[in-house]
């Protein structure tokens, strides 16, 4: 049996923990949280985390801390011969993902990150039936994810941006870019407009507005990621192009974003008045994406292979998405900057 440690055991890390023991095809022998030990199970806890990097009876290792760990962490584990599961994002930009392939390389360790959506199950039948080609090719997705916070955010590490690197698109929209990205043809042309208009966090925006394009295939996405959802909303579309599939809802531990109902339809008949036939609803009652993603990762570790899903190539992937949302709202800030100067 395949023995792990986990560096981290807040809400991810107890949650990995848990997953960890339903599936049974390793232990968890060692955990180290830097923040507060008295959570970390008695007979587990290790004073410091190199301890379980020094381990030679420890085969991988769970990363599960705040944001700003996640590079450092990575790369030392590895360093160390220890295969590597980490949350995301990754890091904070592209650049410190490409660093992090420069040493998986060289190790040769199996390196999965945690992009948990893309396992849940309709996220699953979403990407066969695309994959299958029935209804043709994808001509456009959206994508809707938002929550609301309170004031208790404001004390978390995720309002700090050096701990989190970013706000709701590093935590939630992310997800949604990693859907666009499993599913569609991957997007070079973006523009953006990234806000914090509400909570004032400098570096931490509560609203990001992206649309999204593939200037070779023509393939739009366009994606709202806010933390200023008063209702908390997790939407999904793909049109193709003899047909559709809408997810409304998700099933995830908070049970705040209501049922995950799935819907595919084909078109028989031509637009613009086009009827939709044959309407398929899948309903899923329960979250099985993080067993589905422990099992993955353990396949890999057996195998001595690539996981092939939410693998460095996918995170880089994601992670030049992000730069480029970013970037794009600087520019376009700046290009309004020197309007408003020109004029006056």
């Amino acid at each position: 049996m395949l023995r792990v440690g986990i560096i981290g055991y807040g809400k991810m890390g107890r949650i990995r923990h848990k997953a960890i023991d339903e599936i049974g095809r390793c232990q968890v022998t060692h955990i180290h949280d830097p923040f507060d030990p008295s959570l970390v199970p008695t007979g587990l806890n290790v004073v410091e985390y190199r301890e379980i990097l020094a381990n030679p009876d420890v085969d991988a290792v769970f990363i599960c801390t705040v944001n700003a760990l996640n590079k450092k962490l990575t790369i030392e584990a590895l360093q160390c011969g220890k295969h590597v599961f980490c949350e995301k994002p990754p890091a904070f930009c592209a650049a410190d993902v490409e660093e992090i392939i420069e040493v998986e390389k060289r190790t040769g360790k199996v390196l999965m990150y945690g992009f948990n959506h893309r396992h849940h199950s309709a996220a699953q039948k979403m990407k066969s039936v695309a994959t299958s080609g029935k209804f043709g090719r994808i001509l456009w997705m959206r994508g809707r994810y938002g929550k609301s916070v309170d004031e208790n955010y404001l004390k978390t590490w995720r309002a700090n941006a050096e701990l989190a690197g970013g706000g709701i698109l590093l935590d939630q929209g992310i997800h949604m870019l990693d859907l666009f990205l499993h599913l569609g043809d991957g997007f070079d042309d973006v523009h953006a407009f990234v806000s914090n208009l509400y909570w004032n966090l400098e570096d931490i925006e509560d609203n990001v507005f992206a649309i999204l394009r593939n200037s070779r295939t023509g393939q739009c996405a366009s994606l709202h990621s806010t933390m200023t959802q008063w209702r908390h909303l997790f939407s999904f579309e793909v049109f193709m192009q003899k047909g559709y599939m809408v997810l409304n809802g998700l099933k995830t531990s908070s049970q705040t974003y209501g049922a995950e109902r799935l819907v595919i339809a084909q078109n028989r008949s031509e637009a613009p008045a086009a009827k939709w036939q044959d309407e398929e609803v899948f309903e899923y009652d329960s979250d099985t994406s993080w067993l589905h993603e422990i099992n993955m990762f353990c396949d890999a570790l057996e195998n001595r292979g690539n996981t092939n899903e939410s693998d460095s190539q996918s995170a880089l992937a994601v992670m030049k998405l992000i730069d480029k949302i970013y970037e794009n709202d600087r520019h376009e800030a700046s290009q309004l900057f020197n309007k408003l100067n020109i004029a006056e």
